[in-house]
């Protein structure tokens, strides 16, 4: 089996750390990044492409448009994506369960990470690269390093090379990850959180809160604002 891997790369915050990560760790990447008709998908597309060409690693943009039919506010128009009022409120467990309930799109990550194991198979690639990270995995259970290491034994049976799931960030929170991605030099400037598809980031869903939360505890600016000011 090679030292390359196949990255899932949505440009989201964690994506672009494990990725860099993935870049400074791995011989050769081949990047996989879904348009699942997510709302913020042209940007997610955009800035994908951005970090795989700077990088000059390969970028493949799977399409699965019945995850669109599902009915979940990160795809569907006729529902309203939750906001966050305050940066406490992500404290909250009744709270962030009915966010996670609200965006949750089914067995998503189990899609992904299957798609990704044909991928490496096929190429004979060794590892697949996530950004799991265990502030999210309170919420979101196929986030968990349990997830992490279950799925890993499905691939010893469903795969004939047994190519291993590796979520580098697993163990950090969205402040870890700041503070890891800015001693790494990852691509912020170029990571879209936003669960929305308006030209600038919201700044009040879930994921913002939590990426502006994490930036102003790192004590870092956010370089994607910056560029954007």
């Amino acid at each position: 089996m090679t030292n390359n891997a196949v990255v899932l790369l949505s440009s989201g915050m964690d994506s672009v750390v494990a990725f860099k990560k993935a870049f400074d760790e791995f011989d050769e990447l081949l990047c996989l990044t879904f348009d699942y008709g997510q709302r913020a998908c042209r940007h997610e597309l955009k800035y994908s492409a951005k970090i795989a060409a700077h990088y000059g690693v390969s970028q493949q943009v799977i399409k699965l448009p019945w995850l669109s039919e599902f009915d979940s506010a990160l795809t569907a128009t006729n529902m309203d994506v939750p906001t966050i009022n305050s940066a406490d409120e992500l404290d909250s467990s009744s709270i962030i369960f009915k966010t996670a309930e609200a965006v949750w799109v089914p067995a998503r990550n189990m899609v992904f990470l299957s798609i990704a194991a044909s991928f490496a198979e096929n190429y004979g690639y060794g590892t697949i690269v996530t950004g799991f990270d265990c502030e999210e995995a309170f919420t979101f259970p196929d986030n968990s390093t349990r997830f992490v290491e279950l799925f890993n034994k499905v691939l010893e049976y469903g795969t004939l090379n047994h190519p291993v799931v590796y979520a580098p960030l697993q163990s950090l929170s969205k402040v870890g990850i700041v503070k890891l991605g800015m001693s790494i030099d990852a691509p912020f400037q170029w990571s879209w959180s936003c669960y929305n598809e308006k030209a600038l980031p919201c700044g009040v869903c879930e994921s913002c809160m939590r990426r502006k939360r994490a930036f102003d505890e790192a004590g870092f600016p956010d370089p994607f604002t910056t560029l954007q000011d």
